[in-house]
């Protein structure tokens, strides 16, 4: 690989910022082939800085069909079809959980940002309402089911490990918000799910069967 001129993609989280300021990239993505080809609901358990969110990103520049990133990777190589699925991406990561409020707040602006694509009803007044909302109609409006990614889905509670109680209700928010996925698999074209903490010890999403982890 011609390296002169590349920059190092130190601190680079982001998978399509990484290609475009022409950054070395150690290429997996075959292996990524291989994941979205194999199974359709992932959880993905490692330490911080081990890479879980340019996988992530990396997934997302996938389903939403943006093959120049791709140039000179074996994904361009290995795919023909580059299909574009409606994806939703929740990172838990983008801020800090010191109270109930700062998860809701957070989920809301999630939510409104794909109400704004995929439209709200009225009647849905709860997160996890709302959620499944938008999954059937992105579903309806593209006809394609939907893909969607949740990266380090343990951060609110990792935040809140001195505080019990507060780290109780994080838990039961997130379990309501994502209860919607589990029966709603036929509009589902791919989960992935980040975090530290493995999955057995959090219980988040212990109603969605069959996790590859």
């Amino acid at each position: 690989m011609e390296l002169i001129g590349r920059r190092y993609s130190i601190g680079i989280q982001n998978f399509e910022e990484l290609r475009n300021r022409n950054c070395v990239y150690v290429d997996k993505t075959e292996l990524v082939y291989k994941l979205v080809n194999t199974d359709k609901v992932y959880f993905f358990s490692r330490p911080r800085r081990f890479g879980k969110s340019l996988l992530v990103s990396t997934l997302e520049a996938y389903f939403l069909g943006k093959k120049e990133l791709f140039e000179g990777l074996a994904m361009e190589r290995l795919e023909q079809e580059w299909e574009a699925y409606p994806v939703l991406h929740v990172d838990f990561s983008l801020t800090k959980y010191t109270e109930l409020r700062d998860l809701t707040g957070q989920l809301n602006l999630f939510l409104s940002r794909w109400e704004e694509i995929y439209g709200k009803k009225e009647e849905e007044e709860g997160a996890a309402e709302r959620l499944q909302g938008i999954i059937l109609r992105a579903y309806a409006k593209t006809g394609k089911p939907v893909v969607v990614l949740i990266d380090e889905y343990d951060a609110p509670l990792l935040d809140s490990n001195s505080d019990a109680l507060l780290q109780q209700q994080l838990r039961n928010e997130i379990c309501k918000f994502f209860s919607p996925l589990k029966g709603l698999g036929q509009y589902l074209r791919f989960l992935f799910i980040t975090g530290i903490s493995k999955f057995s010890q959090q219980s988040i999403f212990s109603r969605l069967n069959n996790l590859q982890r």
